[in-house]
């Protein structure tokens, strides 16, 4: 990169043309001398700009007989040439880096796309869908889909079936809107949100993940049919709910 070019170096180019011109009209007999015809002028001009380029300091004297009638603007000019060049030093400001808000789940298997990863909703639809212990959820369903990489309507289906639209026992004692599991039975949360997120990490570590990608592959695990803790056999009804409710949000 080069530096600016000042207003020195412009005056004193200029004065080495006119000597340099003036010495030539000597030589082919022009009278005419802009600095009055003396060969010392010339031979101390150059020695005062091989001086200047060299970056060396100058002998005053020989600035006063340069321009011995010089302004008090020149002045200033021809003394700036005593300082010899420092270039300016700029510290630009480091690149900022965007700091993220919160690190986001990633699927073990980021490679799996299914019909059930997360895809954009009707927010209000779903919103007017949820009753009871669910009222109020929808944009619960929605983040916990963007972490988990889950369809947010497929966790709604499984949570209006499980908990009969907010209104079971389970919901409204435990908060736990998906029939999750614990070692004494009924697992309880301190939040409706809480128990989203566990049932959307439980999908998609253990049966997403596992190659569990249809709801029917999903129920077979989640609420297989004869199993110990459904006396009643609604595990028998829980594909076709779910698939019903997804149908009605879709």
């Amino acid at each position: 990169m080069t530096s600016p070019i000042s207003s020195n170096w412009f005056y004193y180019t200029t004065m080495a043309s006119l000597v340099q011109a003036s010495s030539a009209a000597n030589q082919t007999g022009n009278s005419a001398n802009p600095l009055n015809g003396s060969s010392n002028n010339t031979s101390m001009f150059m020695s005062l700009l091989s001086s200047m380029m060299q970056g060396g300091e100058m002998d005053p004297s020989m600035l006063a007989a340069l321009n011995p009638t010089a302004n008090s603007d020149n002045g200033q000019m021809m003394a700036q040439l005593n300082n010899t060049y420092k270039p300016i030093s700029v510290s630009l400001p480091a690149s900022s880096t965007p700091v993220a808000a919160e690190t986001v789940a990633q699927p073990a298997v980021p490679n799996l796309k299914t019909d059930l990863n997360f895809k954009p909703i009707q927010f209000l639809k779903l919103e007017n869908t949820l009753g009871g212990k669910l009222s109020g959820t929808s944009a619960h369903f929605i983040n916990a889909g963007k972490k988990y990489d889950l369809d947010p309507n497929l966790l709604s289906a499984i949570a209006i079936h499980e908990t009969g639209n907010g209104t079971s026992r389970a919901a409204n004692e435990k908060n736990n809107i998906a029939g999750m599991m614990g070692k004494n039975g009924l697992r309880s949360y301190d939040s409706v949100e809480e128990s989203i997120f566990d049932m959307a990490r439980n999908l998609r570590q253990n049966y997403l993940n596992q190659g569990k990608t249809t709801i029917a592959a999903i129920g077979a695990k989640y609420a297989p049919v004869g199993a110990g803790n459904d006396p009643t056999g609604l595990n028998n009804h829980w594909v076709t709910g779910v698939n019903r409710q997804l149908n009605k949000l879709t």
